[in-house]
């Protein structure tokens, strides 16, 4: 159509009368006068919109599905994140669980010697200090770690502490050759000295040679003056074997400690000793002896059995 002032005028017009109806068919409502031409034009424009819809939606669908999917990914990445986390929180509750075991039974040990102790984790072992049996613990002169103070664990005497950095120390372990410990026998308070042998069980030199010492008996730390390198009281070990008495002026046993050396994690540097000597009371409750089952056997004579010695006679 050519740009004239007639074509302007119809289009013009033709606005107008479009404004018109739509202002009759919004105030006409359900009874609108337009109704049926609308009605009209949707039965000859729904058949196509039907069409492009189906061919639309396909692609609708596609991307439906497609983010869809990548949310379902999301979710499974998510949940097996969650899978994973939740593996690792059981492996660390069940390290953790050990962990505040070994911590507590330090503390009963603490408690019961009255000693204070600074708790600490081993995080390495051997030292550059080249001896055969160390450990590394996290904590140094930062957390009033000095050299010579006993080490601990739930179970009884670890070593002494031999070389301190500033958040770090290094501890000799009791059963390192160059470790020796004064000792002292449970109840009999006879003393000796106690020396490492690496795996094998620890060497004690009683100072009497005629003591009577035999397999079972206990022995703790007899301490050292002004507590250091040793507190006293500490569990040291089991009497294993004892060599026969040759008349020699000492006596050797060979005692198993009750610390495990490959299995230490938690332990306590003892920073302030007890006011007092605790004797025997750190050691653990003796174990219950096992009773030995008495089997009595009652013989019952039969019905045929001869009475009063006498055989029958055959008939």
């Amino acid at each position: 159509m050519r740009d004239t002032r007639e074509s302007r005028l119809l289009l013009v017009l033709l606005i107008a009368i479009a404004f018109a109806l739509i202002t009759v068919d919004i105030r006409g409502g359900e009874d609108s006068p337009v109704d049926g031409a609308r009605q009209a034009a949707a039965t000859v424009f729904g058949p196509i919109e039907n069409g492009v819809s189906s061919a639309v939606n396909p692609v609708g669908n596609a991307v439906s599905a497609i983010r869809d999917s990548g949310e379902r990914h999301d979710r499974l990445a998510a949940l097996e994140k969650e899978n994973a986390a939740l593996k690792a929180k059981l492996g660390s509750d069940d390290r953790n669980t050990s962990r505040l075991k070994q911590l507590n039974s330090m503390l009963k040990v603490a408690g019961e010697g009255q000693y204070g102790i600074k708790g600490a984790e081993v995080i390495a072992i051997g030292a550059a200090q080249g001896f055969s049996w160390t450990i590394t613990i996290d904590v140094g002169s930062h957390d009033g770690i000095r050299r010579d103070m006993t080490v601990l664990n739930g179970d009884g005497l670890v070593g002494r502490v031999t070389t301190v950095g500033p958040n770090t120390a290094t501890v000799l372990l009791a059963n390192d050759p160059d470790f020796t410990v004064g000792t002292r026998m449970e109840a009999s308070d006879e003393l000796g000295f106690a020396s490492g042998q690496g795996d094998r069980p620890l060497r004690v030199e009683l100072l009497n040679g005629k003591a009577e010492i035999k397999k079972g008996d206990r022995l703790v730390t007899f301490g050292s003056q002004a507590d250091k390198p040793f507190v006293p009281g500490v569990p040291v070990g089991i009497v294993s074997r004892v060599d026969p008495s040759g008349g020699d002026l000492t006596r050797t046993l060979y005692v198993t400690p009750y610390v495990s050396f490959t299995k230490l994690d938690i332990v306590g540097v003892v920073v302030e000793a007890p006011k007092k000597d605790p004797r025997d009371t750190v050691l653990p409750d003796k174990p219950k002896p096992t009773p030995t089952p008495t089997v009595t056997v009652t013989v019952t004579p039969s019905a045929n059995a001869p009475v009063d010695g006498q055989f029958e006679q055959e008939q």
